[in-house]
């Protein structure tokens, strides 16, 4: 990775491939914490979709960085809980996802012409952080109430890899979060061995 400041360096490190919004927040833990200040979330609020790039967040503090972890927990507890409604932290973790769910939505966007002319979106106003985590519970709601979708999700096979990501590859065969990533290190991995057996 290129030297540079600690923000630009979390926000190299942030992914988006997990195929939703509530994935994507469930990889900012691995391979340690990314959403470890104000400007990655910043980065991961604007890279993941929810507001247009170039939106202000000047405004988020530290309530924000607050908000987006404890409903990461709660996304976690329930994509990984798999289906086990009674198991209390199951349940509390559903209850609070419902809540934040029914908050409002960001400000509308609209269409504005940029320094080219060309349509661009933004939003009428700022976001709130309400709005924002309502965004990102209502993808997990979708998630979790479509049968389809849950069927899809998978864990990453590698090695010390707990990413989760929707499989939406031909055949339901997605092995890896990132086939550039675990991917890879299994590849190199599987070499390894054969060229230690042919050594043998």
């Amino acid at each position: 990775m290129a030297l540079g400041t600690a923000a630009t360096a979390s926000a190299y490190e942030l992914r988006f491939d997990a195929g939703r919004i509530c994935l994507d927040l469930l990889a900012t833990t691995h391979p340690g914490e990314r959403l470890d200040g104000l400007e990655p979330l910043r980065a991961w609020i604007t890279g993941s979709g929810l507001v247009p790039p170039g939106t202000p967040l000047a405004h988020a503090d530290a309530g924000w960085l607050v908000g987006f972890r404890e409903l990461r927990g709660h996304v976690g507890q329930l994509v990984r809980g798999r289906h086990t409604p009674g198991v209390r932290p199951y349940d509390l973790a559903l209850a609070r996802v419902n809540d934040l769910a029914r908050a409002a939505a960001p400000p509308a966007p609209r269409a504005v012409p940029d320094e080219d002319g060309l349509l661009v979106r933004e939003l009428a106003g700022p976001p709130g952080c309400a709005a924002l985590l309502a965004a990102v519970a209502r993808d997990t709601v979708e998630l979790l109430t479509d049968p389809v979708a849950r069927a899809a999700i998978r864990e990453c096979e590698g090695d010390n890899c707990p990413l989760v990501y929707l499989d939406t590859s031909r055949g339901r065969r997605r092995r890896w979060c990132s086939s550039e990533v675990c991917g890879n290190r299994e590849r190199v991995a599987r070499h390894r061995r054969r060229a230690a057996l042919a050594r043998a």
